[in-house]
């Protein structure tokens, strides 16, 4: 009897104990299959939802265009003009977590509840605990695209970041360029990747449900996997409102920002299946 109880704990399948590792007893919620029409749909929703109370979802953008404004004139006061450029990058991998209030903002508007603005930011608190070990997630991967990304200049260069008014002569117009700018795509893609499957899912899972950062973003891995082919174009949208956003010096972030931030909660109430 006890050899085949040994036989069969090490021939069960390796995703029940994987399962039970991610999930403790409580059992992984089931995943819907999506397709392009829906991502289209997630972003037809969010857009509504922005507009159905405008000036909570707009002015939370606001907050955080005069954040970025902050950022960027307190380096350039210290003359580090040159870590705009990666932090800038850095902001797409940190923007889920941004977009918490907006979350709340697309539930309560699914429950025909009002909202107010410091209600919206409030539910950083809320489930502070949890949400703090996602942050934690997003921060470690944020610095690792730093380290690598000066990493990456100082192989192609040789030298320390010039300020923004030499950039463009010194670094884009350079030789060895084009390949600069190609790793550096490829690696920092791989890390937004990385993040982008950890967190498409999990941090709405934690504003709407009472589960723990690691069954969320367990959640987020198994959804993004299950659909793949369509969440890598949903990513690929979201970069590409998202840059836009940050394209129009940050101004337009006011609206980009709540956008994305309404049709990702979509996007989770579409995947994950209400039990």
């Amino acid at each position: 009897m006890a050899t085949t109880d040994t036989q069969e704990k090490f021939t069960r399948p390796f995703h029940h104990d994987s399962n039970r590792y991610w999930f403790g007893d409580r059992a992984p919620p089931p995943v819907n299959q999506v397709t392009v029409d829906d991502s289209a749909h997630w972003l037809a929703m969010g857009w509504s939802d922005l507009w159905a109370a405008p000036r909570v979802s707009l002015s939370y953008g606001a907050v955080f265009v005069v954040t970025a404004y902050l950022i960027f004139f307190g380096l350039s006061a210290v003359g580090m003009e040159s870590l705009i450029l990666p932090i800038t990058a850095g902001f797409m991998l940190v923007g889920p977590l941004a977009a918490v209030g907006l979350y709340e903002v697309s539930r309560r508007h699914a429950c025909a509840e009002d909202i107010t603005l410091r209600e919206a930011f409030a539910t950083f608190f809320r489930r502070s605990d949890q949400l703090l070990v996602v942050g934690l997630t997003l921060m470690v991967m944020m610095l690792a695209w730093f380290m690598v990304a000066l990493l990456i200049f100082a192989s192609f260069y040789h030298s320390s970041p010039p300020s923004m008014d030499r950039f463009f002569s010194d670094i884009l117009m350079a030789p060895q360029a084009p390949l600069f700018l190609l790793v550096g795509t490829v690696v920092g893609g791989v890390i937004a990747a990385a993040v982008f499957t950890l967190t498409a899912i999990s941090v709405p899972m934690l504003v709407d449900r009472d589960v723990s950062a690691v069954h969320a973003m367990a959640c987020s891995v198994r959804a993004v996997s299950r659909n793949w082919k369509v969440m890598i174009g949903w990513a690929a949208m979201i970069a590409l409102v998202t840059g836009f956003g940050l394209a129009t010096f940050f101004v337009g972030l006011a609206i980009t920002l709540p956008l994305v931030g309404h049709a990702t909660w979509h996007a989770y109430k579409s995947i994950i299946v209400n039990q």
